[in-house]
């Protein structure tokens, strides 16, 4: 044996390895692990803690009341629930959702919860290929961004807004209304469709801060506009104090608001007496109006009940866990698995559009009230602005 053919014969093993080893990384990176769909997980992406991480507990417990029961049937193949905990920030979103696209045994994420975290990190997930499905992002904006991989359980703020202003109208029987706003990406959004839906009858606007606390200028402005109905676009954190104060200054205007603030938290923030009355508008049903055994289960698990998008996260959880039940254990499979999904959930009848809202013959919007210091379901509202 010459000394050409010798290192000829070297050569290939490291040759093999080298090709061993790219099929290896091209494998990951299309996000199948070679120990197959037993080695998979799904994240939730959200708030557990900072000033509103009630909405996104909620939604953590449905997702991980769907991921439990999924083991308890799959002893022998457990998926395994990863957690990130945005606190709501869309400065933290980018970090975290890079760290989620670098897992490539991560094939599906319930998030991210609020809609200001979801436009920054969206498009991360999307260059890695990582489908989606909010369960609580409500910014119409999030479906026009050209994102393959997003998703959304829920009816957007085009169908919030409308119905917020039907019950302001047609219900509260309001001629004049104060409009405000937290100027976030899911605050104002929502109020600039209750304001083109009110029209005239929009008589002042004004704008708060996320974590402020003192609203005495807009309590001044709101009190001289004798509004007798105020729409507020934001967080509980932040209407909880500003109702307080409203109903300190004498200001008897009903006050109407949305998701954000369907959360115990805005009755602590706002006061038994100050909050009491007040309503909520939401896209998601009530917990007591899921079909099948969710209800119960729920308050079996967490001693509770379902808190807000609870429902809505453990469906969205569902589809990606039946699509690893089905062998679904990359996420270019998993995309096109969750894009074809037809199948009822304990929400609604669960089938998305070419860009990822739900159909909208299964969008509901609901008002809830707040009743002896407990926010409590009202009516469905049928928009008619």
């Amino acid at each position: 044996m010459n000394v050409r053919v010798r290192r000829a014969w070297l050569v290939v093993p490291v040759a093999l390895s080298a090709v061993v080893a790219m099929s290896a990384c091209a494998e990951q990176n299309n996000g199948a692990s070679a120990a197959g769909k037993c080695d998979s997980k799904i994240a939730f992406f959200g708030a557990r803690t900072g000033p509103n991480a009630n909405l996104g507990i909620n939604i953590y417990n449905g997702v991980k009341l769907a991921v439990d029961q999924y083991n308890a049937k799959h002893k022998d193949c457990k998926v395994t629930l990863e957690s990130k905990d945005s606190q709501g920030d869309e400065k933290q979103a980018p970090g975290l959702a890079q760290q989620l696209v670098q897992d490539q045994k991560v094939v599906g994420v319930v998030g991210p919860a609020f809609s200001g975290e979801s436009e920054a990190a969206d498009g991360i997930f999307d260059q890695g290929g990582l489908p989606l499905i909010s369960a609580s992002a409500t910014n119409p904006s999030l479906s026009q961004k050209g994102w393959k991989v997003f998703h959304r359980m829920l009816g957007n703020d085009n169908a919030q807004g409308p119905a917020a202003a039907t019950y302001i109208k047609d219900t509260v029987k309001a001629k004049k209304v104060f409009v405000i706003d937290d100027t976030t990406a899911y605050g104002k959004g929502l109020a600039d469709v209750v304001k083109k839906s009110l029209g005239s009858q929009v008589v002042s606007t004004d704008t708060v801060q996320p974590k402020q606390t003192d609203f005495q200028a807009t309590v001044a402005k709101v009190k001289s506009s004798k509004a007798d109905a105020i729409f507020y676009g934001g967080y509980y954190a932040e209407a909880g104090p500003l109702v307080k104060q409203l109903r300190g200054a004498n200001v008897k205007a009903a006050f109407v608001s949305d998701d954000g603030v369907k959360d115990e938290g805005f009755i602590k923030g706002a006061g038994n007496a100050a909050a009491e009355g007040s309503v909520v508008t939401c896209p998601c049903i009530p917990g007591d109006e899921a079909k099948g055994t969710f209800f119960a289960d729920y308050k079996k698990a967490f001693g509770k009940e379902p808190g807000t998008y609870g429902p809505e996260a453990f469906d969205s959880a569902n589809v990606f866990l039946d699509g690893i039940a089905a062998g679904k254990t990359s996420r270019k499979d998993m995309l096109a698995f969750v894009n074809a999904y037809d199948k009822d959930g304990v929400t609604k009848h669960i089938k998305f559009d070419s860009t990822g809202e739900i159909a909208k013959s299964e969008i509901v919007i609901w008002s809830y009230k707040v009743s002896g210091g407990e926010i409590v379901k009202d009516q469905e509202i049928k928009a008619t602005s």
